[in-house]
């Protein structure tokens, strides 16, 4: 599996390019600003985009999707629940004092355990809210990308319109914990961690706090 992590725009949101070795195709996950930047990074590594991946709808992950999906063609796919907030990203990036194009419509929403191909790999979405109704994480291989679900010692906010602390410790508790401890787990902003090392250390959801 090819993975490159580009941090961008203003607030550093973690964007993911996954590819197949094999066949250099990928999705590109939570494109949040710089499309040039991710389309250079494409470029330089010879793969097509089949996928644009959105983990949730905050602006700061998917402010770069109109630019993408104009330069790829590739579908645009989100959860249901989410899918309103791609309208309304000029406002909410305006209330930051940013700014952000409103997103296209999704060309297919997502659901809790469907698989999206992308080459010879498979991305199992789970849906994980808490920190928005429907936010999703995405699986394959031993590589978790959980968007802004889950960071290295700590959780992501859930003071944000639909954000509930209690749905989002359960996503994370009763869903991805349930994942082996080796997963490598790609947050939304700042480093990577692992699932056993949340398991053991996360104030806010390790499992040593129940």
């Amino acid at each position: 599996m090819i993975i490159r992590q580009l941090a961008v725009g203003p607030l550093q949101a973690n964007c993911f390019i996954v590819g197949c070795e094999r066949t250099r195709r990928a999705a590109v996950i939570d494109p949040g600003d710089e499309a040039d930047r991710i389309l250079l990074a494409l470029a330089e590594r010879g793969l097509t985009v089949t996928h644009i991946l959105n983990t949730h709808g905050h602006f700061d992950h998917v402010g770069a999707n109109r630019r993408l999906k104009q330069a790829t063609g590739a579908p645009l796919l989100i959860h249901a629940l989410d899918a309103p907030m791609l309208r309304l990203l000029a406002r909410t990036a305006a209330a930051w004092g940013m700014a952000a194009e409103n997103s296209p419509d999704p060309d297919r929403l997502i659901a809790e355990g469907e698989t999206i191909p992308v080459g010879e790999l498979a991305l199992q979405v789970i849906h994980t809210p808490g920190h928005t109704p429907g936010g999703v994480s995405f699986y394959a291989d031993g590589c978790l990308f959980v968007g802004d679900t889950l960071f290295a010692g700590s959780v992501g906010r859930t003071d944000f319109p639909g954000g509930d602390f209690d749905t989002l410790r359960r996503s994370i508790q009763e869903k991805l914990f349930r994942l082996p401890d080796e997963v490598r787990v790609f947050t939304g902003h700042g480093p990577e961690t692992t699932i056993g090392e949340e398991k053991r250390t996360n104030p806010f959801v390790g499992l040593r706090l129940r």
